[in-house]
């Protein structure tokens, strides 16, 4: 395994985001590189908007399609080296897609993880990447509200640039709940 995975993930999280690609890729077929990354993003979103602790605690930022965790775009757009021994990335007409590589190992995970990706599957498997785009650009969600503040909403809207380096504040998804903030502060804090 590249050492340049341990750089940004330990072990236990490594396991589980490569386990939880490898469950997804499983699940659905031909399931691009950009549709992965959004559905992603959205179990992490949903996991925290349900029980205030992320799912993968992936950091995303804002980008022209939605929010992205740069390591793993990174990982997915060359050689698998943080996924590497999870899928492989295989390519038709220019769209790449991942393959699982081993089977799904479940010992990160709990039932109601396991519950909450049969929901993202079934809610937003079928959906395609651009819908899931659209989904992650939605006014008022964590994208659109940092883009704005940040002032390169339009900017993004029109491809005048690609990406930012502004991190997405998860937080915010729960700002109105206050024990789900402090649940995720000190999930974020242990962290």
């Amino acid at each position: 395994m590249s050492t340049a995975a341990y750089i940004k993930f330990n072990q236990s999280q490594l396991e589980k985001i490569g386990n939880t690609v490898v469950y997804l890729s499983q699940k659905i077929p031909q399931l691009s590189k950009t549709k992965l990354l959004k559905l992603l993003y959205i179990l992490d979103e949903i996991s925290i908007k349900k029980s205030g602790i992320p799912f993968l605690n992936l950091k995303y930022k804002v980008w022209k399609f939605g929010p992205v965790s740069e390591e793993l775009f990174i990982d997915l757009s060359s050689e698998p080296k943080i996924l590497e021994n999870f899928i492989e990335k295989n390519s038709d007409e220019g769209v790449h897609f991942v393959t699982p590589i081993v089977d799904f190992n479940d010992d990160e995970f709990s039932d109601n993880d396991i519950d909450l990706m049969d929901f993202i599957i079934e809610k937003y498997g079928n959906n395609s990447a651009k819908e899931l785009i659209a989904y992650t650009h939605r006014i008022n969600s964590p994208w659109y509200n940092t883009a704005k503040e940040n002032d390169v909403l339009e900017l993004l809207e029109t491809e005048a640039i690609n990406n930012t380096e502004y991190s997405i504040d998860m937080s915010q998804l729960i700002s109105h709940d206050l024990r789900k903030t402090e649940i995720y502060n000190d999930f974020i804090d242990a962290n």
